[in-house]
């Protein structure tokens, strides 16, 4: 089968179109057809080997961290899945490789695509909304009035967090740049901050929550915003040594981990605040529930640009600008 190949570790580098073999089909395996892709920073990080330590992959390997597609052969001990499902998920991160003709994933990973989307629609969900889900219900435990900022509101994670979030029932700020400011308030934002025009430690306060997506300084400044025993998630690091321990890391990658976040956890706690990181996993269950929101339309999916599979490295580089509104799409077939 063709797909979009890592050789070797290197920033900014172009991926192999080249010739794999077909995913091996395990007992709690469906084989999917792949109709649909869509590219994460994370696809970025791991082409540039940011995260060998943690993620400590086989190379050569086929990178993609969304799916959608049709289900075309299952193991022998799958249940929920038959021949001629259309599906969507995030792939384990052991398994990844959505950019591809093919993919093999364990069941427990993959639930049925809402209907009311195209597969580019589809595909551009999974990552972004497991990630917003495992942060905002499963870690902050955001509760209806609370107060939430959600750092960069029109990319990927941001276009979808803040939907979530609304239908919590939480009161929402989101950082945009001024080209932004309309699509963030579309999806829901009751205030939102242009960071061009005015710095958001400043203008808020009181909040419960803030997602961090962005860089040090960022995440340093939202401490401020924070009321006490508020909590400052990060989802672009440092990771922490909670992180690596619940990743089965080794002691050593552990005690890295409590190093690296030692700066910022110092600093909450002298705010009074907590911090912690949330690195996604995959989870068909909780995508399953949020097909339920997307068919009921409490959720939108933000589309940006759909490129064509032999154009992918195309929409790497359209990645690495951090101009797009939403995700980026591939279509597969």
């Amino acid at each position: 089968m063709k797909a979009f190949i890592v050789d070797r570790y290197k920033s900014k580098s172009a991926l192999r179109l080249g010739d794999m073999p077909e995913p091996e089909v395990r007992d709690h395996d469906v084989l999917v057809a792949i109709h649909a892709a869509s590219l994460n920073q994370l696809d970025a990080k791991i082409r540039d080997g940011e995260f060998k330590l943690i993620l400590p992959y086989r190379l050569p390997l086929i990178l993609g961290n969304d799916v959608a597609g049709v289900v075309v052969r299952v193991g022998s001990k799958v249940q929920r899945f038959k021949p001629g499902d259309e599906v969507y998920a995030r792939p384990r991160q052991d398994r990844i490789g959505t950019l591809a003709e093919f993919i093999a994933m364990n069941e427990a990973d993959v639930a049925l695509k809402p209907t009311n989307l195209t597969m580019e629609e589809a595909a551009s969900i999974p990552l972004v909304g497991l990630t917003a889900w495992q942060v905002l219900i499963e870690r902050a435990q955001l509760k209806r009035g609370q107060k939430v900022l959600i750092h960069a509101g029109s990319g990927g994670f941001g276009s979808f967090a803040i939907q979530l979030a609304k239908h919590i029932g939480a009161t929402v700020a989101a950082t945009t740049s001024t080209a932004n400011v309309d699509l963030v308030k579309s999806l829901g934002a009751d205030v939102v901050i242009d960071y061009k025009k005015e710095d958001f430690s400043q203008v808020l306060n009181g909040y419960d929550v803030v997602v961090n997506s962005l860089d040090k300084s960022t995440l340093e400044k939202s401490l401020k915003v924070l009321k006490p025993s508020g909590k400052l998630i990060s989802i672009s690091g440092p990771p922490d040594a909670a992180f690596a321990k619940e990743s089965g890391l080794n002691g050593f990658l552990q005690q890295v981990m409590r190093l690296l976040s030692f700066g910022i956890r110092k600093q909450a706690r002298r705010h009074g605040v907590s911090y912690s990181f949330v690195f996604m996993r995959a989870n068909g269950e909780q995508l399953s529930g949020i097909t339920s929101l997307v068919e009921a339309g409490a959720i939108r999916p933000v589309v940006d640009r759909i490129f064509s599979f032999q154009a992918t490295n195309e929409a790497m580089e359209y990645l690495a600008t951090g101009r797009a509104k939403g995700k980026i799409v591939i279509k597969v077939r």
